[in-house]
């Protein structure tokens, strides 16, 4: 777990970056599933990065001062109601949250509208997601008019917006050693599951029933839940990068595809591996297989302290199209290849992206227009892929064929750290222990 005190020096650190106005940051809306029944709450990830705190209907205020001593750190949150409790469960209160979490005062959130003009006034800034959440824009705008009604008394409105998301983004992207600790956590349990599919798998059971593999060791393992939707695609299905219907009979001489990763206390894992679902490749499988797992090394051996972002991904990519040419799916020198972007018939997507609180993590992968420099405490996927579709040009033994190996990697002092690399990943070590399997 973070330490609370983390989440202090996490809001006195973006207060420092404001030097003086009001920053409104308010955590994810409950959603109705259907009639009285609501979707698993998950809380929005910048509010708890900045806070802890996992209940709904809480708003974090921060009043910045560049005298540090006269910021205010303001929880609104739902009340202490004890008959509430007995049908959904404990909540903190205002008081108690305060306490816990280590804020200078809490409030009642139905006393938010009351009370944020009176914070808004006389300051010269607000720092907010404006655009992300029509029904806040309006409610932030409305405090703003607020002020602004008093002009006459002396009472002077923000005269400008920022969007919080900018130093918000910056400070998510370099992590902490509690969170990567999290991460390696989250990593292993998620490791553990993809173990698990692989010795389960066999011909003639449904995706969805390896997914559920997958579900349990989440939940074993104490994970919360999955990071996002598992994409579990046998065969054809493979080839679709965002397959989520998880519902085809598995055949033998065909690949699985699996991608899926845990959420442990709100941080993300993403892992994807392909194997056979008879346990043994075949030839044109294994020499896919072992191009798009060379591409990957080349990535990964990319990923260190003052590489462009862009590195890894372009040494997957150049891998891949003399891959792609040895096989004669693209014809031509790989200069002529990577040209021409002939490659993207077969692999259409980035090799990676920012991990973190959220699957797709906070963070710009440009600065100024030029590919950022890795730093240490970034955390970053490197998934580099091969789908092949049927077509005239096309040789058919590779027909169908959709492979991506995908890992978790954090940019150390001295190069990276894998943080998956508990998951089979070579064609032997898969065979291996699919050979080992238990039904």
């Amino acid at each position: 777990m973070i330490p609370i005190k983390s989440f202090g020096e996490r809001r006195r650190h973006l207060a420092s970056r404001m030097r003086k106005g009001v920053a409104i940051v308010p955590t994810a809306p409950e959603r109705v599933r259907n009639r009285d029944s609501y979707y698993p709450y998950r809380f929005d990830s910048y509010f708890y990065y900045l806070t802890g705190f996992a209940e709904p209907e809480a708003v974090l205020v921060i009043v910045a001062d560049a005298n540090e001593q006269a910021s205010k750190h303001i929880l609104f949150c739902r009340d202490k109601d004890l008959e509430q409790e007995i049908w959904n469960g404990f909540r903190y209160g205002p008081d108690a949250a305060r306490e816990a979490f280590g804020f200078d005062e809490a409030y009642s959130i139905f006393k938010l509208d009351e009370m944020l003009p009176r914070l808004l006034a006389d300051q010269p800034a607000v720092f907010c997601a404006l655009g992300h959440d029509t029904e806040w824009d309006t409610r932030v705008t409305g405090w703003i008019n607020r002020v602004r009604q008093r002009a006459r008394s002396g009472v002077t409105a923000p005269g400008q917006i920022h969007d919080i998301r900018l130093p918000l983004d910056e400070m998510r992207l370099f992590k902490s050693a509690e969170e990567l600790q999290i991460m390696r956590r989250a990593a292993e349990i998620s490791a553990g599951a993809h173990r698990r599919a692989m010795r389960k798998t066999k011909p003639g059971m449904f995706e969805y029933e390896v997914e559920a593999e997958l579900l349990h060791e989440f939940r074993a393992g104490a994970a919360q839940a999955p990071a996002y939707t598992s994409i579990v695609a046998g065969g054809a299905n493979a080839c679709v990068l965002h397959y989520v219907e998880n519902n085809a009979r598995l055949k033998g001489g065909d690949l699985i595809l699996i991608d899926a990763g845990c959420e442990l206390d709100g941080y993300a894992s993403d892992i994807t591996r392909t194997f056979p679902v008879d346990g043994k490749f075949s030839p044109a499988q294994k020499d896919l297989y072992q191009l798009v797992l060379t591409a990957q090394a080349e990535a990964i051996a990319a990923v260190r302290p003052g590489s462009a972002w862009n590195e890894p991904h372009e040494a997957a990519v150049r891998v891949l199209a003399q891959g792609f040419i040895d096989f004669g799916l693209c014809q031509g020198s790989v200069d002529q290849v990577l040209q021409s972007e002939d490659y993207k018939r077969f692999y259409m997507h980035r090799t990676g992206h920012w991990l973190g609180l959220d699957v797709h993590d906070a963070g710009e992968y440009k600065l100024e227009g030029e590919w950022r420099p890795l730093q240490p405490g970034m955390t970053l996927t490197v998934e580099p892929g091969c789908y092949v579709r049927p077509a005239d040009n096309v040789p058919q033994h590779f027909w169908n064929i959709g492979i991506r190996i995908e890992d978790d990697v954090a940019v150390t002092e001295n190069g990276s750290e894998v943080l998956t690399s508990a998951v089979p990943k070579t064609a032997a070590e898969i065979e291996e222990l699919m050979r080992n399997r238990k039904n």
